[in-house]
């Protein structure tokens, strides 16, 4: 299981990719459909026409890293079609990733402490 630290943000591409790009082709991606910078730490996730597969690629400080998933019985819970990209949070990033539905997951936010007792 990936799990990205607190303060990594977490983008979903809405619409589908062709999944025969690579590194490269995915970062080209990033910058021209989602108008968003490939090498700024974030985490950048994409879906297949199928919805049982998805492809990430994030920038780890020395290189692009990819990974790919491909559920065997079950299909990701993606959101609409469309144009666009999504923020998730890390917890419903690890839903999306589990195969859970990630809709249905929402992060605690709790303030740090103002001073120690």
């Amino acid at each position: 299981m990936i799990h990205p630290s607190h303060g990594v943000k977490i983008f979903v591409a809405t619409k589908p990719v062709d999944f025969r790009k690579g590194h490269d082709g995915l970062a080209a991606l990033v910058q021209s459909h989602l108008k968003m910078k490939p090498f700024d730490s974030a985490v950048y996730v994409f879906r297949a026409k199928r919805a049982d597969r998805l492809k990430m690629i994030w920038w780890d400080g020395t290189g692009l890293v990819m990974a790919y998933k491909r559920l065997e019985q079950n299909q990701f819970k993606w959101p609409a079609i469309k144009d666009g990209v999504l923020r998730l949070d890390p917890a419903q990033f690890e839903a999306l990733f589990a195969g859970l539905d990630w809709r249905r997951v929402t992060s605690l936010e709790v303030p740090s402490p103002a001073a120690a007792e």
